[in-house]
């Protein structure tokens, strides 16, 4: 089968700075990828460089395919690649129907934006305040507003950068339920977090990087087991 997206041979310095060394994975169709690792690993440059804020140094990102390296982020995002930012950014003086339809003005018409943003609200779970002002959201409806507005711009793979960041227990599992939701419906995830449990109970498989390199990728259970991702990041509660 056909890789949705091929990450090969990805590096990016900063100077004298080694960011990213030869990171490969490929990821398939409907997957749900984790990405994890200490911090200042790599993820968040990784994620910057797959949607376009940074240019990578060496290496090839195909997305069906097509090789989307080095190209501006709307013309990723229009390929069909997008990510939420931990850093939720929304427009605080609009309405939450209003900050979700920006998503969809990549293809469409305001008119047809408006009727794909409620139909993303209705995805995550927020019709019911589509009209509230997004300053009065809590930090979880944000988060999910968030998630609503990359959904307007109809991807075909989400990065997720610590979506469930102050998340409690119950706000998680709701959290992971739609992302199960997202999955079954078509959509490929791949998910920076540190909520361990919640990474191992959601994901196919987990890439591991440390200080910018690959040093692990395989099952949750295959993770939980390998010495050197134990050692660089899982430790002892792990094991």
């Amino acid at each position: 089968m056909t890789a949705l997206l091929q990450i090969s041979n990805i590096s990016k310095r900063f100077g004298g700075l080694q960011a990213l060394n030869d990171v490969n994975v490929s990821i398939a169709r409907g997957e749900i990828l984790g990405l994890i690792g200490p911090n200042g690993a790599g993820k968040t440059t990784l994620f910057s460089t797959l949607v376009g804020l940074l240019k990578p140094s060496t290496g090839s990102i195909r997305l069906e395919g097509r090789e989307i390296a080095g190209m501006k982020p709307h013309r990723i995002a229009s390929a069909g690649m997008v990510k939420t930012f931990q850093n939720v950014a929304l427009f605080l003086d609009s309405s939450v129907l209003d900050n979700v339809l920006t998503g969809g003005l990549l293809r469409h018409s305001v008119s047809e934006a408006r009727a794909l943003a409620r139909h993303c609200l209705a995805q995550v779970g927020l019709s019911d305040i589509a009209d509230k002002r997004a300053g009065d959201l809590s930090f979880p409806e944000r988060a999910r507003v968030e998630v609503a507005r990359a959904l307007c711009t109809e991807p075909r793979i989400l990065l997720l950068d610590e979506a469930m960041a102050a998340l409690n227990h119950a706000e998680m599992d709701e959290f992971l339920a739609l992302l199960r939701r997202l999955r079954d419906g078509g959509l490929t995830l791949v998910i920076v977090e540190h909520h361990m449990k919640a990474i191992m109970s959601i994901c196919d498989r987990l890439l591991v990087l440390n200080f910018g390199r690959q040093i692990a990728i395989g099952t949750p259970a295959e993770i939980a087991r390998d010495p050197a991702v134990i050692e660089a990041y899982l430790g002892r509660s792990a094991a």
